[in-house]
């Protein structure tokens, strides 16, 4: 028998824009997530995670280098932007002699083959080539649906189960699990694509959500409808009703059932971590951002209201205290040390976020950070560009085109239904959380405050000059 690595097996387990309410741990009335719900009764379900920069882009880089967008340059979304990255979650671990993997969905950087520190990738262009060869022959098989890939329209997959990309990024990741060199610990994300549209889960859990009492949007008392006929099916505005406000509820909801059957063959099933490798191995279940689904007249990415920016986050491994729930505010930029402190790896002075290993290991329930900041710039609108402060329960944001405010108590009103900034007896905390922001953008180069008031109207941009963005 060869020798083993005596460290820990890091599973990263990613899915693509799932709500941190899409969890039956989390009190989801209808979803079913018996596996994911494991992982955070077995370990630590951390309740007040976000997603700092909510699309996948900015979220993605936070996640693989451990920093802020700020930081790291891209505070929005931009395509075809190549990166001069600081160490990342990958390198290290690979310097450090983890055999790293990427399987399904890839970290939407660019040039995608780029490994980023991976020794393996098998991502999305493989995936294409997997239907091309055992399908039809066309490499756009998987889109014959006719199902946007940014919309809130919905139908069951047309084709055979095993041809989904979430069972073909579990059985690729069962693959690497197979070949991999086994004197080493190993880093494998597995990464899906759901539940981002198009909303095509497999017909088996389409029909289940189809068939049951579905919750409604919240709908806040400051939200403005758009126009009833005529926006987009790509549309961020949204007034969802009846038959297409069910089928696209129950195919999100379906897409997240069926990752969540799918990893019992990675972590329950014949083929899945067995023996040493199931008892060695930390797991950690996250997403890049949310989804509206129709919250406020809202659907996709980008906002800073719950149903976007809130995320899952569960950890479960050896030496993490199970069954415990946390209510610090945490993110994705704190992935990177957590790992690397449980694999023993030094941890960069580049990383800005926090270890939570000694949460996980039960010693303390509390980080030496209490507010998070979030922002997102000019996306599908100037309108929609914003800033956030959030301390797990409360949230204030600044809407940086028309300078909006709005300030939610989110214990009381999860829903974010009640806008508290515009009432009288909030203003004194409303302008204490202002300084808050004014403080944390002192120094930006978009010129969003002079260190007094915040400024609307200065351009918002989604890449920051010194990540290669514009600097006029």
């Amino acid at each position: 028998m060869p020798k083993r690595d005596s460290r820990p097996n890091i599973l990263l387990v990613m899915t693509d824009q799932q709500r941190g309410d899409c969890l039956s741990l989390a009190g989801h009335p209808v979803l079913l997530t018996p596996m994911m719900d494991s992982i955070g009764g077995q370990g630590v379900h951390f309740r007040s995670a976000y997603s700092t920069c909510p699309s996948c882009i900015a979220a993605r880089r936070s996640l693989m280098t451990g920093q802020t967008a700020p930081t790291h340059g891209m505070v929005g979304y931009m395509d075809g932007q190549e990166w001069n990255e600081p160490p990342t979650l990958p390198g290290v671990l690979r310097s450090a002699g983890y055999h790293t993997a990427l399987v399904g969905r890839d970290m939407h950087l660019y040039p995608a083959r780029k490994r980023y520190g991976f020794d393996e990738m098998v991502i999305s262009s493989d995936y294409q080539r997997y239907l091309s060869d055992n399908q039809t022959g066309d490499r756009l098989a998987g889109f014959d649906h006719g199902i946007s890939g940014n919309g809130w329209t919905a139908r069951p997959w047309h084709l055979d189960e095993k041809l989904h990309h979430t069972t073909w990024a579990v059985t690729e990741s069962l693959r690497f699990l197979e070949r991999r060199d086994p004197t080493a610990p190993f880093f494998l994300v597995t990464s899906f694509v759901a539940p981002h549209p198009p909303l095509v889960p497999p017909a088996f859990y389409m029909d289940r959500y189809l068939r049951q009492d579905l919750p409604p949007p919240v709908i806040g008392d400051w939200a403005v409808p758009p126009p009833r006929r005529g926006l987009p099916v790509e549309s961020d505005l949204v007034h969802l009703e009846g038959e297409a406000l069910r089928s696209a509820r129950a195919g999100y909801y379906g897409l997240i059932n069926h990752i969540d059957d799918q990893l019992y063959r990675l972590l329950g099933g014949r083929r899945a971590l067995t023996g040493g490798d199931l008892h060695n191995t930390v797991v950690i279940f996250t997403s890049d951002h949310g989804e509206m689904l129709g919250d406020h007249h809202l659907f996709r990415k980008c906002y800073p209201y719950e149903g976007s920016a809130h995320i899952p986050f569960l950890i479960r491994g050896p030496g993490v205290a199970p069954g415990r729930v946390c209510d610090v505010p945490v993110c994705l930029e704190d992935v990177m040390p957590t790992v690397l402190e449980l694999a023993g790896c030094p941890i960069p002075s580049t990383v800005e976020g926090r270890s939570l290993a000694p949460i996980l290991r039960g010693t303390t329930d509390r980080l030496d950070r209490e507010v998070l900041h979030g922002e997102h710039a000019t996306c599908y609108s100037a309108a929609q560009a914003n800033h956030f402060l959030t301390d797990g329960r409360t949230k204030y944001i600044w809407f940086s085109h028309d300078g909006r405010e709005q300030f939610f108590d989110l214990v009381a009103d999860p829903g974010e239904t009640r806008n508290l900034a515009v009432r009288p007896e909030h203003r004194e905390t409303v302008s204490l959380w202002r300084r808050r922001l004014i403080e944390r953008l002192a120094k930006r180069p978009e010129g969003f405050t002079d260190g007094e008031r915040l400024i609307p109207g200065r351009p918002h941009k989604a890449v920051l000059p010194h990540a290669g963005g514009p600097t006029d």
